[in-house]
């Protein structure tokens, strides 16, 4: 017969004392109350080893010892990197590859479960269509990243990003988005990495202008004459240019970690910084979890100081 309504407490107490009294046969009582053998004489000898009817409580099914659970000391250090970095498991796991430590990235996201350091997502329209160039510097995206107040003033920092091989080939703080501190900017990084053939921008300053049809500027038109082609984004569209949005998110969670700079010089350095780690350290998953650094190339266009008209 199967436990009875009443209570499998109360069938278990009445088990026992049954299977206690003289000459009782604890076959017939498993019979009787539809158990097996073997959990039958499992009730009486928790019984006996309480002492008290306590012994007959349900217990817990977890393992006491789970072996294949990831030893503490390796816990900890993807605890360390996590806070360092603020990276999801796939990333950590090849940082910890790189350390010796062969852990997947499942097993990377559930120690940061475990220990409190996962994030609810953030919920943002994705884009419906998805585009890539098909070599480094045909194409460049570039915009600003939203600014805070310094000391000086406010912070503004003006990042270039490659569209092929998220190399981040630029990313100056500025005191404002004027067109000739841009242009300074855009100097420098087309000395560094040579022209792109294109880029991609929104409709604000400094390469946009509502005083004119076409919308141009100094800083456009400088990079029409260096023979780059411009794009536009689609107004209130920042899924244009997701891969420089993806790269801000990144960007803005490490300042939430580690505190906004409170003046232009520590503003320089923590960016110059950043875009060290974002090129050299973190693994890209659009790069098969390899760095940018190992794939880009400057480009070949150098750039023109007095470009012919």
């Amino acid at each position: 017969m199967p436990w009875r309504a009443r209570g499998v407490m109360e069938e278990r107490i009445e088990f026992v004392v049954k299977a206690a009294l003289e000459g009782s046969n604890l076959s017939r009582l498993c019979r009787e109350y539809g158990v097996s053998r073997t959990t039958g004489y499992l009730w009486r000898c928790r019984y006996k080893e309480a002492g008290s009817w306590r012994g007959l409580a349900e217990r817990s099914r977890r393992p006491q010892h789970r072996p294949a659970r990831t030893e503490a000391v390796v816990e900890q250090r993807v605890e360390e990197l996590r806070r360092r970095y603020g990276w999801g498991g796939k990333k950590l796991a090849v940082l910890l590859a790189a350390e010796g430590t062969e852990l997947n990235g499942s097993t990377v996201n559930r120690i940061l479960r475990r220990r409190g350091l996962v994030e609810p997502p953030a919920g943002y329209g994705r884009a419906t269509t998805r585009f890539e160039r098909a070599a480094p510097n045909e194409l460049w995206q570039m915009d600003f990243k939203g600014q805070w107040e310094i000391r000086e003033g406010w912070c503004y920092p003006l990042t270039m990003l490659d569209d092929h091989r998220r190399y981040l080939v630029g990313l100056q703080a500025l005191l404002g988005p004027e067109g000739s501190a841009v242009g300074a900017c855009l100097v420098r990084s087309f000395e560094a990495y040579g022209v792109p053939g294109a880029m991609l921008m929104d409709h604000g300053v400094p390469w946009w202008s509502t005083t004119n049809e076409p919308g141009l500027t100094r800083v456009s038109v400088g990079l029409i004459r260096q023979g780059i082609r411009l794009y536009y984004r689609g107004v209130r569209h920042p899924q244009t240019q997701g891969k420089v949005e993806r790269l801000h998110g990144t960007l803005k969670r490490r300042l939430g970690r580690q505190g906004y700079p409170a003046n232009l010089a520590a503003c320089a350095r923590v960016l110059d910084d950043f875009r060290q780690e974002y090129n050299q350290v973190r693994p890209h998953e659009a790069l098969g979890m390899q760095v940018p650094a190992r794939h880009y190339e400057p480009s070949r266009r150098a750039y023109q100081p007095t470009p012919r008209p």
